[in-house]
């Protein structure tokens, strides 16, 4: 053990120089501290580098008349969350309290004192609150980020202030207290190891509870209710953004562990994510072309996010060949829920309820199926799943926790977005829409010299 801890405190000089002058010093709980510290730090740092994805995904899974607003309002939208969960948020989700939601350490002031009097839920690390603070807020922006994508090309402005400063003070973070900080989820057993229903199913339901109020783009849909493909206009940009996320879930899962030392176990969920991530791609790949006849390129990217969504519950609870057998269905899940939401009349522009609702479930009901003895022992919660004997019983306590989630999350979102549309409204107009969000929201385009080639053409209204 003293071996690896000096090793493990070698290679973090070389990223840290100021603890090559600690080191000697240190005791090996010190030294194991101040690891796990750099670790988590750079997991969430790689959560928030996400936002980044994000951007660049929805971005180019819309029309450029859209492009700069939908790429701006994500930096608006994470600086609205990280004020919001530092004074609020935080404290619901893993304050001391009730089974239902925290009572205790908002506005965080970074001290150990105030860690320890009000956090019990985090006291299993050491790690310093603030470190945890940063990790835990990347997560609550994620989930915000995510429910954008159900107001994408036709939300109003202003809507992204009101309900992000709600969303992450009312509603994210009393379902993460019920899972994560102590509540009465926890206390029954559910596994969601890094979030499949707390970060992207809470998104997911938000999202589709915005695309049902605000109904579909213009010309999405003809009179015969048959509707119209509306294509991004940069698959480049949505492959990137797609890598980078790809990239993000290494710090959003075996970050999640909170230690980098041990036995390396966030090593191993970094294996059983990755496989689930390349079988949703190969999957959603291989199902489209024999749907459409040509392998398309967007349903892959989303095979790749459904993956990574629905193994973010299970990633530390499976074998690498169940990780892959969830990816897979993951994969063909998204792709045909997506069909039928879009001919059902649903215009959810980047698909956020396929891929991360509909994923976020089949995620964390997977557990109570593939759930191990020794990986449950491992990390300590529920129970092993049916395929493994453990019978229904876990399977139960998953089911039971999509539900209570997914329906929280559904009514308080229709409650506020319902006030919203009925005071300020949730939509843009008819003429803003069709001159783009770019120029109606921010007075200006996110590609200003193609716009003017385009107005110079006559056909402004069509980029």
């Amino acid at each position: 053990m003293l071996k690896k801890l000096l090793f493990s405190a070698g290679l973090m000089s070389v990223l840290v120089p100021s603890m090559a002058f600690a080191a000697d010093d240190a005791t090996p709980a010190q030294l194991q501290s101040a690891i796990d510290a750099v670790w988590v730090m750079l997991a969430a740092i790689l959560v928030i580098f996400m936002q980044a994805g994000f951007a660049l995904l929805e971005a180019g899974s819309t029309r450029m008349k859209n492009a700069g607003h939908v790429a701006g309002k994500t930096v608006l939208t994470f600086g609205l969350c990280a004020i919001a969960f530092w004074a609020v948020g935080f404290g619901l989700a893993f304050g001391d309290g009730n089974s239902f939601f925290g009572t205790t350490g908002f506005f965080l002031n970074g001290s150990e004192d105030q860690a320890k009097a009000a956090f019990s839920s985090l006291s299993f690390s050491d790690i310093p609150i603030a470190i945890k603070f940063l990790f835990q807020l990347a997560f609550a922006g994620v989930s915000l980020a995510i429910a954008w994508g159900g107001f994408a090309e036709r939300g109003k402005l202003p809507v992204y202030f009101i309900f992000g400063i709600l969303f992450t003070v009312i509603i994210y973070p009393v379902v993460a207290h019920w899972v994560w900080g102590g509540g009465w989820l926890s206390k029954i057993g559910m596994q969601d190891f890094a979030g499949s229903t707390v970060v992207h199913l809470q998104g997911a339901t938000a999202a589709l509870v915005a695309t049902l109020l605000l109904k579909p783009r213009i010309g999405k849909y003809n009179k015969d209710k048959t509707p119209n493909l509306i294509p991004g206009h940069n698959q480049v940009l949505s492959v990137l953004g797609v890598i980078i996320l790809w990239i993000g879930w290494f710090g959003f899962n075996p970050g999640s562990t909170l230690s980098a030392m041990g036995d390396g176990f966030f090593g191993y969920i970094a294996m059983t994510t990755n496989l689930a991530a390349a079988a949703g791609a190969v999957a959603a790949l291989v199902v489209s072309w024999m749907y459409f006849g040509k392998a398309d390129i967007p349903s892959m990217l989303n095979g790749v996010l459904a993956a990574l969504v629905a193994i973010t519950a299970s990633c530390a609870f499976v074998t690498p060949r169940d990780a892959i057998i969830i990816g897979a269905v993951s994969g063909i899940l998204t792709f045909f829920t997506s069909q039928w939401f879009e001919k059902a009349g649903i215009d959810d522009p980047v698909f956020a309820f396929s891929v991360h609702g509909i994923a976020g479930i089949w995620g964390t009901l997977s557990t109570g199926l593939f759930a191990t003895p020794e990986l449950v022992a491992k990390v300590a919660v529920g129970k092993p799943g049916l395929f493994y004997g453990g019978g229904l019983e876990q399977l139960g306590v998953q089911a039971l926790g999509v539900f209570g989630a997914f329906l929280f999350v559904l009514v308080l979102s229709f409650i506020i977005l319902y006030i919203l549309k009925a005071t300020i409204g949730l939509r843009v107009t008819e003429e803003e829409e069709i001159i783009g969000l770019d120029l109606s929201e921010h007075g200006t385009y996110g590609y200003p010299e193609q716009m003017k080639k385009a107005q110079a053409g006559g056909a402004a209204q069509t980029v």
